[in-house]
């Protein structure tokens, strides 16, 4: 009889201690170790840096249009290390002239997740070289040549092109477009659409290279050839010649080649910010200035580059969505045109990005 208890217990105890590993070993083992996190980590920490960038953005932009100074914060780098730990232990002890014996369990599972995440400030030569130089030419017009429509590239990228003024806001001061810059965008848009424009990068004699702009005549029907000609005496082109090289500027020295004024990124956020819908009580209290809109010019029809809408409440379909101060800013996820836009001035900021990327500080990471 007492062999039987003793056995009986031995059995017990076995069990438990089988019962409590199993428990053990689906508590830490819940969530997944390994190769597996690479799958859910990437795309998790993908998506969380692409909606912090935007709303960075969004954030600036408002700031500009409030005279508040932009901040631009980049992640640098992302490391995220796990650790799993688990142990258990068991005993049983009984004597053969005692009735009752004795057992012990004791588990401990240790689970934990240290991503490590730099930040880096946009100063010095890096703020200079991203956000207050000047885009190139050349990369505005290869943006063209990759089928991005030369309207959209013009009015956000070039603040004059042989003299024709684009719409100026929420710099010195807001100065509306002259008219036959639209005008200009237009055809180029048509001629565009025909393929009949085009853009080459050639080296210069001093083994530098420009961009090309040129016209294609042969094999073009009349529609657009005439608006190649009305192109060209917008911009007071030679009409003998098809190639014209492209340099920064404001006036071309003569009628050989093509001059962009273009823009820098702060050029950009500027005129973009001046698009925002601001609450009239601010308008009213001089906290910012009214919107400039043009619907119409020269018989064309304006479109604003973007809408941001502004409001008390919290934004239902909102693409995007800031708050600063009292009010929500946000672009709506049902306005194709508007998220399109600022999907481009996103893409902008990784073109100005030129030159060497500055270093992120060496981080030493244990492998035990």
């Amino acid at each position: 009889m007492l062999r039987s208890k003793i056995n009986f217990d031995a059995h017990v105890a076995v069990r438990a201690l089988w019962t409590a590993l199993v428990s053990l070993l689906c508590l830490t083992g819940c969530r997944g170790i390994g190769p597996g996190t690479i799958a859910r980590d990437r795309f998790d920490y993908t998506l969380a840096i692409s909606d912090s960038w935007k709303r960075q953005t969004l954030l600036n932009l408002v700031k500009i249009r409030y005279a508040d100074a932009p901040v631009f914060l980049e992640v640098s780098s992302v490391i995220s290390q796990y650790l799993l730990e688990t142990e258990l232990q068991g005993s049983l002890a009984w004597n053969a002239f005692l009735p009752l014996g004795s057992q012990n369990i004791t588990g401990r599972g240790r689970y934990a997740d240290r991503p490590t995440i730099t930040y880096l400030p946009l100063t010095g030569e890096k703020f200079t070289r991203s956000v207050l130089t000047p885009l190139p030419p050349s990369a505005i017009l290869s943006l063209i040549q990759s089928r991005w429509r030369a309207d959209l590239a013009f009015r956000v990228c070039v603040q004059s092109i042989n003299g024709i003024d684009n719409h100026s806001g929420g710099r010195l001061a807001e100065r509306p477009a002259d008219p036959d810059f639209y005008r200009l965008i237009n055809l180029l848009v048509k001629i565009q659409e025909s393929s009949d424009v085009g853009v080459r990068i050639a080296t210069t004699p001093d083994k530098k290279q420009a961009a090309v702009m040129f016209f294609r005549t042969k094999g073009v029907d009349s529609e657009t050839a005439d608006r190649i000609e009305q192109v060209r005496k917008l911009l007071g082109l030679n009409p003998e010649q098809q190639e014209f090289p492209v340099v920064y500027g404001a006036l071309a020295k003569d009628d050989m080649e093509i001059a962009i004024l273009s823009r820098s990124m702060m050029d950009i956020l500027f005129e973009l910010a001046s698009y925002i819908e601001v609450p009239a009580a601010h308008l009213a209290e001089n906290r910012t200035f009214a919107t400039i809109t043009e619907d119409t010019v020269a018989g064309i029809e304006i479109t604003p580059l973007i809408r941001i809408q502004s409001g008390t409440e919290v934004p239902s379909y909102a693409f995007v969505a800031v708050r600063y101060r009292d009010h929500w800013y946000w672009i709506d996820d049902r306005e194709l045109s508007s998220k399109r836009l600022f999907s481009f001035l996103m893409f902008l900021f990784s073109l100005a990005e030129t030159g060497e990327r500055q270093q992120a500080p060496v981080l030493t990471i244990p492998a035990g």
